[in-house]
């Protein structure tokens, strides 16, 4: 038993690493308060993670794992309906990393090693996106012009990939806290696939509308 130790220590200290850095934002996190938090020395800290960079290194790669499974999903995405909970989950693993989106630009410019591999994410969720639109394509739930995926495509990676920051700036004081959190995913979902609407069927583009409604999108 005394060999687990170790691992359950560098897994309570990454999820309390996970929590500060989306709580108060990664730049303004030390490795001397997530010691203070965790109630350990800073040496057993840096026995498990050396260093800062090793931390977001390690969230980072928690996220693109859960990440890639999702974006696998994408191709069963069929209507509306799909597109809406697909959205949505989404949405919720961005909020549950939050802090790689709110502090992006700063992580990638310090960061060589997200720098790179965010730039994979991006291909990876455009590559979903594209697998969505093509499986609402065939399903008869929308037609759009095969020169028109492309753009479309990369608009809702920026919403998808933007959204957060939007939120913060509207309101800077709640935007990122959680009780904020479930309205905000939500507005998100809607306008992620409100880029849709000009190609969704008439049904399915009043069916998106009431499920906007129907969460309280906008409130």
């Amino acid at each position: 038993m005394a060999k687990k130790a170790p691992r359950r220590t560098a897994e309570r200290i990454l999820e309390v690493t996970l929590d500060l850095f989306n709580r108060f934002g990664e730049p303004n996190v030390s490795t001397t308060l997530i010691s203070a938090e965790l109630n350990i020395s800073p040496g057993n800290l840096y026995y498990h993670y050396p260093a800062k960079d090793e931390l977001v290194n390690s969230l980072f790669d928690r996220y693109e794992r859960a990440l890639d499974e999702l974006l696998n999903a994408a191709g069963g995405v069929r209507d509306v309906e799909d597109a809406w909970f697909f959205m949505h989950t989404l949405f919720e693993l961005i909020w549950q990393y939050r802090f790689l989106y709110r502090d992006l630009n700063d992580l990638l410019s310090r960061n060589r090693r997200l720098e790179t591999h965010f730039q994979d994410v991006l291909k990876n969720k455009t590559r979903a996106v594209r697998a969505l639109l093509d499986g609402m394509g065939r399903s008869g739930a929308m037609r759009i012009d095969s020169r028109e995926i492309e753009a479309t495509s990369a608009s809702m990676v920026v919403v998808l990939t933007y959204w957060l920051s939007y939120e913060y700036v509207r309101d800077p004081r709640r935007a990122l806290e959680p009780e904020a959190a479930q309205q905000a995913l939500l507005r998100g979902a809607h306008h992620v696939l409100h880029l849709l609407v000009p190609y969704l069927e008439s049904a399915q583009r009043t069916h998106l509308l009431q499920l906007a409604g129907a969460y309280g999108e906008g409130r």
